[in-house]
């Protein structure tokens, strides 16, 4: 049973709640101990309540989950974990993560409710709209960015960063629904009522657009950042971006991947190659070229 509630709040997506740790490296603020544990109770609570937000979606989602080829075999859809332990379970998680988000830190907090809030519309109603769906997502990349800056006490935390973690969230959220509609094809629409709004076409427009918007904003932000060193290093970084992109794109439009973007991240060791360069890049840039 604990084993199919854990599988069911999807421990591998919580390699998305990493972002709260960006105003930490980018803040200059990697090496102070305390800073590094605030930041990672953050992330704890951020992976528990995201956790418990798969859950209630799964509740939601049980009939429609169980016409999916993959997601009827998740716990709940196939009966192996019953919706009213699931239900006990998210109610408990919810009583202890909140009050202790407050208790760390009152504005990480607030985030963290905004964050549940955001979340639990898009299970209920969000998905269900063209084109908010995937923006509403993107809104949960941005928030866990914003609950990271006040563990930190940022002080040279770029609101460029904001822009990017969007763009790039969007980008991400407009492949998953590309690679849905082509494994799912005419039945799309039976598993998610707004994928039939979808096209392929419309969404290689939309990829393409988010994926240019991307890049400029990230090269903008390399050059034109207050907190970075003056002397753009950061742009040495951009070739990787660039990489990890279009890695991507080859990995949903040619591999056939996507649907689950965890899997991407978690599978493809080119791209965690990709991914590892450009943080370490960023590391030696911010810690030892200032």
């Amino acid at each position: 049973m604990l084993k199919n509630l854990l599988k069911t709040m999807r421990p591998k997506q919580w390699t998305k709640n990493v972002f709260v740790f960006a105003p930490l490296v980018f803040d200059v603020k990697l090496t102070d101990v305390h800073y590094l544990l605030a930041t990672l109770a953050g992330f704890i609570l951020l992976c528990l309540v995201s956790g418990t937000v798969y859950l209630v979606n799964d509740l939601v989602d049980v009939e429609k989950d169980r016409q999916h080829p993959k997601k009827r075999f998740r716990p709940i859809a196939s009966g192996a974990l019953p919706a009213r332990v699931a239900i006990v379970a998210a109610v408990l998680l919810l009583a202890l993560t909140l009050p202790a988000g407050f208790l760390l830190e009152p504005w990480f907090g607030g985030v963290l409710l905004i964050y549940l809030v955001l979340q639990l519309a898009y299970s209920f109603y969000l998905k269900k709209v063209v084109i908010l769906d995937v923006m509403a997502i993107a809104s949960g990349f941005v928030l866990r960015v914003a609950a990271g800056i006040p563990l930190v006490e940022a002080e040279r935390f770029s609101p460029w960063m904001y822009i990017c973690m969007a763009l790039l969230a969007l980008f991400i959220g407009f492949n998953k629904r590309r690679s849905e509609l082509t494994l799912l094809g005419d039945s799309a629409g039976a598993h998610r009522k707004n994928l039939q709004e979808y096209t392929v076409p419309l969404l290689d427009q939309i990829i393409g657009i988010v994926t240019a918007a991307t890049l400029v904003s990230y090269a903008l932000y390399t050059a034109l950042a207050d907190n970075l060193p003056e002397n753009h290093s950061m742009m040495l970084t951009i070739p990787f971006v660039l990489y990890c992109m279009f890695r991507w794109l080859y990995l949903v439009q040619v591999k056939g991947m996507g649907g689950e973007p965890e899997d991407i991240v978690l599978k493809d060791r080119p791209l965690q190659v990709g991914f590892a360069l450009w943080g370490l890049t960023v590391v030696v840039i911010m810690y030892f070229f200032r």
